[in-house]
Parts: C-alpha cells; sequence; structure tokens
C-alpha cells in the first residue's frame, strides 16, 4: 500500500466518481486534498458528486482528507459538511494541511 502526502503529487483530483476510482487504483492511502485538487463544482451539493465520490471511497475504505479553510466560499451546508466528518474514518476534513499531515502521521 502506497503512501502520500498531498493528492497533487499523485496527479490526483475530486471531480466524478471516476476520480475516486483513479484514487482507489492508485493505492495511495491517507492522500490529502486542497482546494487546487477540487472541481469548483464539486461541493454543489445539488450535483450529488461530492456524495458519490464519498460514498465510492467509504465503500473501498480509500482514506482521504479535504482540507477546507475556515474561510472557503462554499456556504454553510458544506461547513456543516466539513463539521460531520471532523471525525469521519475515511473521509476526513481538516482547516490546515499541518493538521491532514498529522492525520497522516
Amino acid at each position: 500500500m502506497k503512501t502520500s502526502g498531498f493528492a497533487r503529487d499523485h496527479g490526483l483530483r475530486l471531480n466524478t466518481v471516476d476520480d475516486a476510482m483513479a484514487i482507489i487504483a492508485t493505492g495511495v492511502q491517507r492522500c490529502i486534498f486542497t482546494l487546487d485538487d477540487i472541481a469548483d463544482d464539486f461541493f454543489v451539493l445539488e450535483n450529488r458528486r461530492a456524495g458519490e465520490v464519498f460514498q465510492k471511497l467509504i465503500n473501498y475504505s480509500s482514506r482521504i482528507a479535504i482540507v477546507l479553510p475556515p474561510d472557503h466560499s462554499f456556504g454553510d451546508r458544506v461547513t456543516e459538511l466539513a463539521r460531520e466528518h471532523a471525525s469521519h474514518p475515511i473521509v476526513r476534513f481538516f482547516e490546515t494541511p499541518e493538521d491532514a499531515l498529522q492525520w497522516r502521521a
């Protein structure tokens, strides 16, 4: 099993279910995604992509960290989602890259 720091080191992004499958295929665990690695409309809840990607990662136990700073522009529902996933075993949100790196250790 590979370990890694940041998604960009592996050319990984969060956008579609195909991206979830790419994450799973790499075997990378606890990969860290920053806002630069996430499609602008990924968290538009109406398109359901975030939920589909998260469910696929959960099904395959492929752990990821998402760095979502407090001043993000995705709105209150995404803030609530991040709060709910702050201690999730598979898809976990952090406010800083340093916190995400600590989780990887």
